[in-house]
């Protein structure tokens, strides 16, 4: 059987501290890097997602209304 084009799953084991690792082949799809921030989204019906990072700015702009850039307070 063959996969949808585009369509990925990987397996992920979840560390003592609740930290997860990101496979290295779908860090390298979606440009994941050290240092990166991400965005966890969560539905307790649907489950866990994390949208690839260009899609911030979607979420921001349709959030918000507005394309200025955000402010990182960490």
């Amino acid at each position: 059987m063959s996969k949808p084009k585009g369509k990925y799953a990987w397996t992920v084991k979840v560390g003592e501290k609740g930290q997860i690792v990101i496979p290295k082949e779908a860090r390298e799809i979606f440009g994941i890097t050290s240092g990166d921030t991400l965005i966890l989204l969560g539905d307790e019906k649907q489950g866990i997602a994390i949208p690839p990072k260009n899609m911030f700015d979607t979420f921001v702009t349709t959030i918000f209304g507005s394309t200025a850039p955000v402010e990182d307070n960490e």
